[in-house]
């Protein structure tokens, strides 16, 4: 007596079902063949067959098994027809098996895509990504793209197939309530979202799909890659790569999400679409946004420069948040940007002398803040905080105050630095250009290795006898001039008011050489200290020998 069992199904090694041979073989074709191959290389041993990569899994095979043992016949729905659809196609349920064939039913049931909701195509969708080889080869994935797109332009102001190209910071709030085809979607913004745009109704609704869905369906509109000239798509992609990066599947990996690698093409076509609109429709901060959301999802290094480079060209627009860009590698700033960013706007400056020295002294104020910003920061390497420094020509910065600030806080948080390190550090600061109350704290500055801080004050004591003799020279010539033309009696009233003004300038020369006389003091001041350090080593020195004898 035979079993009424009598066919084992190994699925893709996660589970095994027991099944009637007869009933499953009078529906599937391909089955069939297995079957006969499998008896005939086995001749009656033990046999069981293997079905690997099966669509939908356990789940579809059980859908496939129901269908067969209910006489083909089963529920269909836009959550399973997908699943059946490519079950059927790969095991051959076809008319020439069996007049009431599962092919001829899922056909059926998609021929009525065109009057299923906006729901019902997005879980369609979703199915379709558990069999995406098949649902992809049989056409089966574009055909409910393209009735998803139908759906957005049927109910959008502005269609998808078009290239939009022009800015627009609206967006749809609202989708139009027409037969019921759409759910309306949340409204609510994003905080995040706000320096670049606003969003359409449809952009919550599509973060479920999975990035090849979305890469599908950007090929289908001929947005994908260099191809992308669409900013509503553009937005779309910063919107929903945004939502994927907080996903901990996209950023950790696993096995159960993607990986960030899934994105890089998204990545890259959503960068194209921003370099290519640029300036108008994207400011300053909505770059560095931008770069902060697909900077985590595998850009490309090609796509990155020119991310970058727009950015640059844009720096005097910065803000200090918008510098602060969290670091890789151990880093929390990520400083290696910051530098490449004013390179960029440094080259472009000289290249085409558009920057003004008002643009440039801005960026150099700006690169000043930031530069205190990170000076904590216990992973920021000496090499790191000159290239930064240096970063700027010497005519970005009027006074050399912020930067000196910077150096202080650098040296207060990193005490182990040797003194070549202290003196290779203090290279950036250039003396003449700083104020005479930083000169003094330099010079009293413990941390500032000593032969430094005699530099800088032989630089401000220098740099106040220029001032002292160019002032001096200027004001006697001024005044020979005004004595010589004095002659007429018409101007002899005059006479008073220039000698006030000669009585102001012998005041302020006499001002200016008491600053002079305050920095020799200083001067003064720290070669005792330094005299006095070198006597104690030595008196000590002295001491511990006599202990010794």
């Amino acid at each position: 007596m035979h079993e009424l069992c009598d066919l084992k199904v190994h699925v893709d090694g996660q589970h095994t079902f027991l099944l009637h041979e007869k009933t499953i073989c009078s529906f599937s074709g391909r089955m069939k063949k297995m079957v006969t191959q499998e008896r005939k290389r086995n001749q009656g041993k033990g046999w069981a067959l293997k079905m690997m990569e099966f669509p939908g899994g356990p789940d579809g095979f059980e859908l496939v098994s129901r269908f067969c043992y209910n006489g083909g016949s089963i529920a269909m729905s836009p959550a399973n027809v997908c699943a059946l659809h490519c079950s059927a196609i790969l095991l051959e349920m076809t008319e020439e098996v069996a007049a009431c064939n599962l092919l001829r039913q899922t056909e059926t049931f998609l021929e009525g895509l065109f009057y299923w909701t906006w729901s019902e195509i997005l879980t369609a969708l979703k199915s379709c990504e558990a069999l995406f080889p098949t649902a992809d080869s049989s056409g089966l994935v574009y055909k409910l793209i393209s009735s998803l797109l139908e759906k957005i332009s049927a109910n959008s102001g502005t269609p998808l197939t078009s290239a939009t190209l022009c800015p627009s910071s609206s967006s749809s709030s609202s989708s139009p309530e027409t037969s019921g085809l759409m759910r309306y979607s949340s409204t609510k913004t994003s905080e995040a979202s706000k320096p670049c745009f606003g969003r359409e109704w449809w952009f919550d609704d599509l973060t479920i799909l999975s990035p090849t869905i979305i890469e599908k369906m950007m090929k289908a509109l001929g947005a994908y890659g260099t191809d992308n000239r669409n900013l509503i798509l553009t937005r779309f992609l910063l919107y929903y790569l945004k939502a994927a990066g907080q996903k901990p599947s996209c950023c950790g990996g696993g096995n159960h999400g993607q990986g960030k690698e899934e994105y890089g093409g998204l990545a890259d076509t959503a960068v194209y679409g921003v370099a290519l609109m640029g300036r108008t429709a994207f400011s300053c901060r909505g770059l560095f946004w931008v770069l902060r959301v697909v900077s985590v999802l595998g850009l490309s290094r090609e796509c990155r420069q020119k991310l970058e480079m727009l950015m640059g060209l844009m720096l005097d627009q910065a803000t200090l948040d918008d510098l602060l860009v969290s670091g890789h590698n151990g880093g929390a700033y990520d400083v290696n940007l910051v530098v490449r960013l004013v390179r960029i706007f440094v080259g472009g400056a000289e290249e085409s002398n558009a920057s003004s020295l008002q643009r440039m002294k801005k960026v150099g104020r700006l690169i000043d803040k930031y530069l205190g910003e990170i000076s904590p920061d216990q992973s920021l390497k000496v090499s790191k905080f000159l290239g930064l420094a240096e970063s700027l020509p010497d005519s970005a910065r009027d006074c050399f105050d912020g930067v000196y600030r910077a150096l202080d806080i650098y040296l207060e948080s990193h005490p182990t630095l040797s003194i070549e390190e202290r003196t290779r550090l203090c290279r950036c600061l250039n003396y003449e250009k700083l104020t005479l109350e930083a000169c003094k704290d330099l010079a009293k500055n413990r941390r500032i290795p000593p032969g430094i801080a005699v530099q800088a004050l032989a630089s401000q004591q220098s740099k106040l006898q220029i001032r002292t003799n160019v002032a001096d020279r200027h004001a006697t010539d001024q005044l020979l001039t005004r004595v010589k033309g004095a002659v007429p009696v018409e101007h002899k009233k005059a006479c008073p008011k220039l000698l006030d003004e000669k009585e102001e300038l012998k005041f302020n020369l006499q001002r200016m050489q008491n600053r002079v006389m305050e920095l020799e003091k200083v001067c003064r001041e720290m070669k005792g200290q330094m005299s006095k350090m070198v006597n104690n080593k030595s008196y000590n020195n002295a001491r511990g020998v006599s202990r010794l004898c």
